[in-house]
């Protein structure tokens, strides 16, 4: 086969799955998403039933992700120092999330180690597109970051985030039938 016929038939492929992707759920993805299994990159990864992982998601070192976590494009999971995402969460597009900083190691011209601390996000958490949560930082389970938030320090269970740095700015609050309030300071 030559390369200009390689290059028909993966136009046609790409064409084929854009259209569908389209018809099905009005949406258009970029080839390496439509190529690959968001589900079946999460089994592959160890993630729980159900969790799913876009092709653009990064992960590094140590990670774990409970069932029916959905982890959106272009986010960065570094688990170099631990990194335990609940179920139930949303991580949305583009959030970082880092178990290490190399701040001391850089500031005392390498005499110093890179700085790891586990991170933890507890179940049925969502975190705001583009949101940073740095090392050691625990988020409370039902807690919402807000968009674009930095959080530098624990997030209390049932606590709405959001800012640079990240501070309490409401709470969650739930009926015990699936009903849900956010309340804003």
């Amino acid at each position: 086969m030559s390369e200009r016929d390689l290059d028909a038939e993966l136009a046609a492929l790409h064409a084929r799955l854009r259209d569908d992707m389209r018809s099905r759920f009005q949406r258009d993805l970029p080839l390496d998403e439509l190529l690959g299994d968001r589900w079946e990159r999460a089994r592959s990864l160890g993630f729980g039933e159900r969790a799913s992982i876009y092709a653009s998601a990064y992960v590094y070192g140590d990670v774990k992700v409970g069932e029916g976590t959905w982890i959106g494009p272009w986010v960065l999971l570094d688990g170099s120092g631990g990194l335990t995402i609940g179920a139930g969460c949303d991580i949305s597009a583009g959030v970082q999330i880092y178990s290490h900083d190399t701040v001391e190691r850089v500031l005392s011209e390498g005499r110093r180690e890179v700085a790891h601390a586990p991170v933890m996000v507890e179940d049925h958490c969502h975190v705001g597109a583009a949101a940073v949560i740095l090392r050691g930082v625990t988020i409370g389970h039902h807690s919402v970051v807000g968009a674009a938030a930095l959080v530098n320090r624990d997030v209390p269970p049932l606590t709405i985030v959001a800012g640079l740095p990240a501070r309490p700015i409401g709470r969650v609050e739930l009926d015990g039938t699936g009903g849900v309030t956010l309340r804003y300071d």
